[in-house]
């Protein structure tokens, strides 16, 4: 056994949501590792569909650029039925807009979307091991000891934190003897396989339905010949492995002899788990991604709200690691159980439908977007808290376009990006308060934006076009503390500064101090 190393947070899994907080943790200057025990990076399309919030957390984290090279918007339905193809809208196509910058589901297969953040996480100088499988974990008050089996044999990492990014057979999980409560769906099984095509229109998503709510779908995938053929098997049926039988598969269901099949880059077999961990940790090791629940790809939920799993949980324990209390920590399951519940929910409703030929469960809007996602009514957001026009305290921060008193066009998510707090105060009432915002010298940092309906009033940056007015329902002068993840820690329309220290307190490594003096109004 090589010797111990000690570090701060020990990641297990190198999917999307694992590799999203490594990265989030790696970036606020932690030491991390990230290891997984597959000998290479997934090869296969499975999760395809990245929402419009996760578009927003990709770019925080620095990997949108790559993703959106390596995908493109969802093509129509083209539902078959016998020589014709009925045209069906599943995604209704919305422009950009000043509060939601990416409105659109992104297609894209799931090991490009991997490659994007393992390449993001190498220019933060951080690699994920793979071939490293996690045999055993042991914790006390202060430390976890991991015992992890590689190449080289045995290795124990010694960690603060560990997270179970690992799958729905999650070995923290198993270690941990948490509870995985639900189902799973033996005899519903679906064969999953990409596949190089030709004989196939590639401007759609070919759906050839059949009784019993037996069906074949083709999707296709971006920049290559390949489509995602999804083939629901009859319950006593063996899923078919090789080229051929798949390919007369294919053709017995959809009677179109013109589809061949040339080169099979990876297949599997889906059966619907419907799952949820009774707890997302115990003592100093989480859970996070499928680890923590499983659900029918119905939607395209699960990448999605893994990765939020671990923006949400990567924030706090950074904080908690530079002094915060660590009751900060149970928040993290108080604020994604729930969310993940909900999910559960959506994405088994989906798959029903599907089965049913229901055809408003083929339609996707704001729910499976995310962006209406809230923590509102939560330990770090209590309902009895002030409030806007519009938004709520655990509401998503919108976008918003402002202007600097240089005259340049700023996005307010370019404000936000980066592991940092932001104040930003709207009015002078609202900004002198700003300025007097004491702030832990541990831990994230707190970025100040002052705001003004006009640059004529001194502020540092305008509203000209009242984007940031209309989208946060602002009616006068306010105060918003915006958490490291995007959603708002914090409102004050009244007492700016007394009601913001008190909210900034559960969230810091110490409570803000009072000023050493007090600024002239």
């Amino acid at each position: 056994m090589s010797g111990s190393q000690f570090i701060d947070v020990l990641v297990v899994g190198a999917g999307p949501s694992g590799s999203a907080l490594a990265i989030d943790l790696v970036r606020r200057g932690l030491v991390v590792r990230i290891v997984d025990r597959s000998p290479h990076a997934f090869d296969g399309s499975r999760a395809k569909g990245v929402q419009p919030r996760s578009l927003e957390v990709l770019e925080d984290l620095g990997a949108l650029k790559e993703v959106l090279a390596g995908g493109s918007t969802y093509p129509r339905l083209g539902i078959h039925a016998g020589p014709l193809a009925v045209p069906w809208k599943m995604f209704p196509h919305k422009e950009a807009t000043s509060d939601v910058p990416y409105p659109n589901t992104w297609l894209i297969p799931q090991f490009r979307t991997d490659r994007a953040l393992h390449a993001r996480l190498g220019e933060l100088g951080r690699e994920v091991e793979f071939g490293r499988k996690l045999t055993e974990l042991t914790q006390d008050e202060d430390t976890v000891v991991a015992k992890v089996v590689g190449a080289d044999g045995v290795e124990e990492i010694v960690a603060r934190y560990v997270v179970g990014a690992d799958g729905g057979s999650s070995a923290v999980r198993k270690q941990l003897g948490i509870g995985f409560v639900g189902t799973t769906h033996e005899s519903d099984r679906m064969l999953i396989a990409d596949a190089s095509v030709t004989g196939l229109a590639r401007n759609r998503w070919h759906m050839w339905p059949g009784r019993g709510g037996k069906f074949i779908g083709a999707c296709p995938l971006p920049d290559s010949d390949m489509f995602q053929w999804m083939i629901r098997l009859a319950p006593d049926e063996e899923p078919p492995s090789e080229k051929d039988h798949i390919l007369r598969r294919i053709h017995d269901h959809t009677r179109d002899r013109r589809i061949q099949l040339h080169d099979i880059r990876w297949t599997s077999v889906f059966r619907p788990n419907i799952r949820l961990a009774e707890h997302y940790g115990r003592g100093r090791v989480f859970l996070a991604g499928d680890a923590a629940h499983v659900h029918t790809p119905a939607g395209a939920q699960g990448l999605n709200t893994g990765m939020q799993d671990g923006y949400n949980l990567g924030w706090k324990l950074g904080q908690v690691l530079a002094g915060a209390d660590p009751a900060l920590l149970t928040t993290y399951e108080a604020e994604r159980q729930p969310i993940a519940a909900g999910v559960l929910g959506l994405s088994t409703e989906k798959w029903g439908g599907i089965a049913k030929l229901d055809p408003s469960s083929m339609k996707r809007g704001k729910d499976e977007q995310q962006l209406a996602l809230t923590y509102y009514g939560g330990p770090l957001a209590p309902a009895d808290g002030m409030r806007t026009e519009t938004l709520r305290v655990g509401d998503r921060a919108p976008d918003a376009e402002l202007r600097g008193s240089d005259g340049a066009g700023v996005r307010l998510h370019d404000v936000f990006r980066g592991p940092h707090f932001t104040a930003l105060a709207y009015g002078p009432r609202a900004a002198r308060d700003l300025e007097r915002i004491d702030w832990p010298t541990t831990g994230a940092r707190l970025k100040r934006l002052a705001v003004g309906p006009a640059a004529a009033d001194g502020s540092a940056f305008s509203d000209t076009k009242d984007t940031l007015r209309r989208s946060y329902g602002l009616t006068g002068d306010t105060l918003l503390l915006i958490r490291p993840d995007g959603y708002i820690g914090h409102i004050a329309t009244s007492d700016f500064l007394t009601t913001t220290r008190s909210a900034a307190r559960a969230m810091t490594p110490s409570p803000p101090l009072d000023p050493p003096h007090t600024m002239t109004p």
